[in-house]
């Protein structure tokens, strides 16, 4: 940089390195060396992701994404396009100076950029998170100035770098939205206190838990420890387990509760549903999409539901065959075509190399070897890749949708993936890293009340919530509108309080054992 703005530049870093900082020395020079090569802020996204909440998990994420991002973008193009020099570092005092002085670009600052990044990142999704990192972040990109190795500008370039990669992750994962913007109905539903009433199955091969939280029977004997508790053990049915707390909760006249992933809740949403039972959802899955959906991330958040009898309305999707009979129900998503063979192909490698890996090993192999379907929607012929169903408008509108702003508007979410035009695989997934999905030719959005399905002979299998299942000849797909009753809290815990609540609860139950 040269002309005014470098003068000022400079300027302001003879000043830092004129400056003496009370305690200065001791601090900054081992916080810059400790966010070399991103360290810092990947144990940061550890820690969140061990004692955080979903919104924290969320947030390392998220975080850890805009560090890459920005990583990359700084030290693979920003540095080479503009080859500044390092500052000299004669007027900077000796025992601030690095050990080892980078040899790289001085524009812009890779460590205020990956600072700026995870912090910025963090707080999309987690705002409280990211207020507590951002002075940390403001440090080390600080220190950058006052060991010397950088120019006041090189570190604000930097910090709006990482800012604006954080902010480009939004195109690919779009944040969870705040509670204000949900629009949930609410509804009542028995108040429970201690959980008196409620028969809950756990399902045990859900998910793989949360490390460093209790195992799930514990945790619910903890927050309500007059439910009923009911497990379901490898080498039982889900189903028989299913069918007998249905029977229990119908004879107190109470409610059915269930912990477990997505699979696990659609089993249970539909006896619930069948029996006139309201239904309490524990999130113990992977991933745990309904819970999010419904308002209960945590535990704390379904306990304290149930205790004050706050729930929400929910449609169920329904699936009949040609005949009208019903095959099957979803609360969250149907497909046919490349992911029920994904979920098929996955399911056979996870049990050997684990659910993740086994899901990247699956998605090479269906994009290599699949093959485009020929069906009929509502009378008229087409080819598809893909064709999605969601309960429910899902937000945003491309081929990743993650979240639901109400869970009874009364529509599927359709949409599709044409084969029929030239590299529509390649064409849609390009439209799709660009953030322009929406004007794609071979992708369609839209939302209906019901859906016809026939010439379903090329199709094997169908997928639903995660579980897969034959497919007829035929398929009609619509609501069944307001058909449950599940248990949500009307204002969100947030981690505070989820603590407070539970260990309320923990005193309780001691001072009740004593009392016996």
């Amino acid at each position: 940089m040269t002309g005014r703005i470098g003068s000022i530049d400079r300027g302001w870093f003879e000043r830092v390195a004129a400056a003496r900082l009370p305690g200065a020395e001791q601090v900054l020079p081992p916080l810059s060396a400790a966010a070399n090569h991103g360290r810092l802020w990947c144990g940061a996204a550890a820690v969140l992701a061990v004692a955080g909440g979903p919104a924290a998990r969320r947030a390392a994420r998220r975080g850890v994404g805009a560090l890459a991002l920005a990583s990359l973008t700084t030290n693979a193009v920003a540095k080479y396009a503009v080859r500044r020099r390092r500052p000299v570092l004669d007027a900077v005092p000796a025992m601030r100076r690095l050990a080892r002085a980078p040899w790289t670009s001085s524009f812009p600052s890779g460590h205020a950029a990956s600072a700026a990044a995870f912090a910025t990142g963090v707080a999309l999704e987690a705002p409280r998170y990211g207020a507590l990192l951002a002075p940390v972040a403001a440090a080390v990109a600080f220190s950058r100035v006052y060991v010397g190795v950088h120019y006041p500008g090189d570190v604000l370039a930097g910090c709006a770098l990482g800012a604006a990669a954080a902010a480009v992750t939004c195109y690919w994962w779009p944040p969870r939205p705040s509670p204000a913007q949900i629009r949930r109905t609410r509804v009542r539903a028995p108040a429970l206190e201690d959980g008196e009433g409620l028969v809950v199955v756990v399902n045990s091969g859900s998910g793989k838990g949360v490390p460093g939280r209790l195992p799930a029977r514990e945790h619910l004997e903890l927050l309500l420890p007059r439910a009923e508790i009911l497990e379901h053990g490898p080498g039982d049915d889900l189903g028989d387990v299913l069918d007998k707390a249905v029977a229990r909760a119908a004879e107190a006249a109470g409610v059915l509760g269930v912990c477990g992933g997505d699979g696990t809740v659609n089993a249970a949403a539909l006896r619930a549903s069948a029996a006139g039972l309201p239904l309490a959802v524990f999130p113990g899955g992977t991933l745990n999409h309904f819970a999010l959906d419904a308002g209960t991330p945590t535990f704390e958040d379904t306990a304290y539901a149930v205790r004050r009898g706050e729930a929400v309305r929910v449609d169920l999707a329904r699936v009949r065959d040609g005949g009208g009979a019903e095959v099957t129900g979803f609360v969250n998503t149907f497909s046919i075509g490349l992911y029920p063979e994904l979920v098929r192909k996955r399911e056979k490698l996870e049990g050997r190399i684990g659910k993740w890996p086994a899901a990247a090993v699956s998605f090479v192999e269906v994009l290599r070897t699949a093959e485009p379907l020929r069906i009929r929607i509502d009378g008229h012929d087409r080819v598809l890749w893909l064709l999605f169903a969601g309960n429910g408008q899902y937000l945003p509108d491309g081929l990743a949708p993650t979240h639901r702003p109400r869970l009874d508007d009364g529509l599927l979410d359709i949409r599709t993936v044409d084969a029929q035009a030239p590299l529509a695989r390649t064409r849609v997934a390009l439209s799709a890293l660009g953030g322009a999905l929406r004007r794609s030719h071979v992708f369609r959005a839209e939302r209906v009340e019901q859906l016809r399905l026939s010439g379903l002979g090329q199709v094997a299998t169908l997928a639903y919530d995660g579980e897969t299942a034959p497919a007829p000849d035929a398929l009609l797909l619509d609501k069944r509108e307001a058909a449950l009753t599940v248990y949500s809290p009307a204002v969100p815990l947030d981690e505070i309080a989820q603590r407070a609540h539970t260990a309320t609860l923990a005193a309780n139950r001691e001072r009740r054992r004593r009392q016996i």
